[in-house]
């Protein structure tokens, strides 16, 4: 028997066309036989495959096939390391495919725009710069393994309160220079299967129908050829997404928005060339179907090697912040206890969608006894608030008296943050707090370990311990890397991806989150994170981009030259100075105050991470292209590069520059266009048309009216032209100012 050809999917009856835009389950698109197309599962990610078992017509957060819980995006951030992202993209992509997961829907590049937001876990940094290059590496790794992305969630969804429906209000400079960058940085140089679009409104406008979001910068500018999804229920209006540039709804609703579809459509309001448009999408995503080894089950992947995966690339990702008189790492000998119950029942991935159903998972109390023999434990506090806590208090700092070292497990249960709701404040619990100042106060020595999916404050207890080492969550393995950093086996490479402040007050969306009645505004412009602090001098527990090492790195020797009008390139040599090997984050800062906008104090703009054996020294160089100096111009509607000096510096941190070296820029030399609403000041500042305006303007004023210029700009510099000409008329002729418009418009 011949076999039939399958048909163009675009060639579908039109009610097949409109179901196949729509999920025939929760996880799954239904199979077009006729046009040779295979159901395609989308599934949860980015740190670990949640492949749902059972009934796919239900969320079934609690029930799916074992998998490598990866670190999650919060600690990958720390991990300022492309390499650790992709690698675990890769791993991802082996486990999608051996239990027949094509899509695996991550990573999430959303900005931290706040600590409090609930999801921040799943989320790198508060610095575009540095989501957008990790959140490439990971979808180059997933998708090189045959695994489609889902960079998600499209666009500024940066809270969980009022998430499904709440309008993020926010201006097209901060959006270009804050909220989109990681998008488009991952859109132009990994090209995912899919972008999935958010829950929320941008400027009042449903992510899911937002034309100039979906159709005019994603596709129209970023040159996005993939499909659109929705985020879970995030569809309001079904036809009005497919005209705005999404494809895929999801999940299915029972074949009521197809239904409106195909209506819409049969009545004109519809052209069935956007149908036609968003199946071909959809059906490309069939490309990323293959039989798995063995479905559904998780001896078709080296779970063994996983987890060696996961533990290796872990301990790249925790944070030592402080390490006063080298108490760490500890030393073989020491009688060590160990404190809290995180130190035995590890928190170790956020919750919500992304809870991955750990292959294993281990303690760091288990890893360190191994290491450590002799390690005496209390649990000193219990997860759910429970017990009797000052009993439980005492026999920690029992313990602690008679120890050399004691080491403090402490953090935020699941329980205290979670995708869909935010956090109210920073404080780690009364008890936990209370366990550290008692325990600090009789042991010889004091280590914190800090397990949380965002920042902490570390105020009312920092002061009285020795050394803070913030694990944020590691995944599956971060208990036994834990114990490697602790122990000294590894050494700390973290850095932080996000300011922990002094106070949540210093923060610089404090005001304005998570918004209210319905709206949130992002009032703070593009001063976010280290931005805001380093600009107004704010101080901080600890800023962007610090950790510490147990080696020591110099920097030196800084050349920075101008390989254009727009661009320059950065040699930097570093050179480990210390007795063992280490890796360090060399990051490079961009500061200027040319243009007419106002510019942060400094802006992160390269970075690299170097492995260096004691004594060697590497230079590094960087390239950095004309969006390293760039800022959005919104009246030109494009990035532009002011003429003028721009300084490099090298930081140990944002709030740390420890190089500089200054050059000055050709740049873009901006002929602005002039219409009647234009500004006296402008027509006046104008360089083509204010020297001929200023010159015919002073010709038919009296005497001394020269003298009479400034100040008069002064006071109706804001006024209108067209204002301006209605009182001053005789003064400036309308055919005047249509030939002076014409010749700016010539000049640009």
């Amino acid at each position: 028997m011949t076999p039939t050809t399958p048909l163009d999917p675009t060639a579908l009856p039109l009610e097949q066309k409109a179901a196949l835009l729509s999920g025939q389950d929760f996880w799954s698109t239904p199979p077009v036989e006729a046009a040779g197309l295979p159901s395609v599962v989308l599934t949860d990610g980015p740190h670990g495959v949640r492949r749902q078992v059972g009934d796919l017509d239900q969320i079934g957060l609690l029930e799916s096939v074992p998998a490598t819980c990866f670190p999650p995006a919060v600690a990958v951030g720390s991990s300022w390391d492309p390499e650790v992202a992709e690698r675990i993209g890769a791993a991802i992509g082996v486990e999608a495919r051996a239990i027949g997961v094509p899509v695996v829907l991550g990573p999430g590049v959303n900005i931290k725009r706040s600590p409090l937001c609930g999801r921040n876990f799943e989320y790198y940094s508060e610095d575009p710069l540095l989501a957008g290059v990790l959140g490439a590496a990971h979808v180059r790794g997933q998708q090189d393994a045959g695994v489609g992305a889902s960079v998600k969630h499209f666009a500024a969804n940066n809270q969980e309160t009022q998430r499904m429906q709440v309008s993020a209000d926010v201006d097209e400079r901060t959006l270009r220079e804050i909220y989109l960058p990681a998008f488009e940085r991952v859109v132009t140089e990994a090209q995912p299967a899919t972008v999935m679009c958010a829950y929320n409104k941008v400027n009042g406008v449903y992510a899911s129908q937002n034309r100039w979001l979906l159709t005019e910068v994603l596709r129209e500018e970023w040159g996005f050829a993939g499909a659109v999804v929705s985020d879970w229920g995030a569809v309001d209006d079904r036809v009005a997404a497919l005209e705005a540039g999404l494809d895929l709804q999801m999940p299915g609703d029972h074949g009521a928005g197809n239904a409106l579809v195909v209506d819409a459509v049969r009545t004109g309001r519809l052209d069935e060339a956007v149908v036609d448009r968003s199946v071909a999408r959809v059906a490309a995503l069939a490309g990323y179907v293959t039989e798995p080894a063995h479905a559904a089950d998780v001896a078709a992947f080296d779970a063994d090697a996983h987890h060696a995966l996961a533990r290796e690339l872990a301990a790249g990702c925790a944070v030592l912040l402080k390490n006063d008189g080298g108490a760490l790492p500890l030393a073989a000998g020491q009688r060590v206890a160990v404190v809290g119950e995180f130190a035995r029942t590890p928190r170790f991935q956020g919750g919500g969608s992304s809870h991955v159903n750990a292959t294993r998972v281990d303690d760091a109390l288990t890893a360190l006894t191994a290491a450590h023999p002799g390690v005496a434990f209390a649990a000193g506090f219990t997860l759910d608030g429970s017990g009797d806590v000052a009993a439980l208090r005492d026999e920690a700092v029992e313990l602690a008296r008679d120890a050399d070292v004691t080491v403090v497990f402490a953090g935020l249960a699941e329980s205290d943050e979670s995708e869909g709701f935010d956090r109210t404040h920073l404080d780690l619990p009364a008890a936990q707090v209370q366990l550290i100042r008692a325990v600090a106060a009789v042991a010889p020595r004091t280590v914190v370990v800090l397990s949380s999916g965002s920042v902490v404050s570390l105020e009312g207890w920092h002061d009285d311990v020795d050394a803070v080492l913030a694990g944020f969550l590691l995944g599956q393995a971060g208990g036994s890397a834990l114990a490697d950093l602790l122990t000294g086996a590894a050494d700390p490479s973290g850095r932080l991806a996000e300011t922990i402040p002094l106070r949540l007050q210093d923060t610089p969306s404090w005001l304005n989150f998570p918004g209210e009645q319905g709206h949130v505004r992002y009032g703070e412009g593009v001063m976010v994170g280290y931005r805001h602090h380093v600009t107004t001098g704010t101080p901080v527990r600890y800023p962007f981009g610090h950790g510490l090492s147990y080696t020591t790195f110099e920097t030196s020797d800084l050349q920075v030259t101008a390989t254009g009008a727009d661009s320059a390139e950065v040699a930097v040599t570093v050179t480990n100075t210390g007795g063992r090997t280490g890796r360090h984050v060399v990051q490079v800062y961009v500061a200027t105050s040319a243009g007419p906008v106002r510019r942060p104090a400094r802006e992160l703009r390269a970075f690299g991470k170097v492995s260096l054996a004691p004594g060697e020294s590497r230079t590094v160089t960087f390239a950095l292209d004309r969006r390293a100096f760039a800022y959005w111009d919104v009246r030109e509607s494009g990035w532009v590069v002011a003429p003028g000096e721009h300084t490099v510096q090298v930081g140990r941190s944002a709030a740390d520059a420890v190089a500089e070296a200054s050059l000055t820029l050709a740049g873009d030399e901006i002929v602005p266009e002039l219409t009647l609403q234009s500004s006296v000041a402008e027509w006046f500042e104008h360089p083509v048309a204010g020297p001929q305006l200023l010159e015919g303007f002073l010709a038919t004023m009296p005497e001394g009216a020269a003298e009479m210029h400034a100040g008069m700009l002064q006071m109706i510099g804001s006024m209108p032209m067209r204002r301006f000409a209605a009182d001053f008329g005789a003064a400036i002729p309308t055919d005047e100012l249509e030939r002076l418009m014409a010749a700016a418009r010539a000049a640009r």
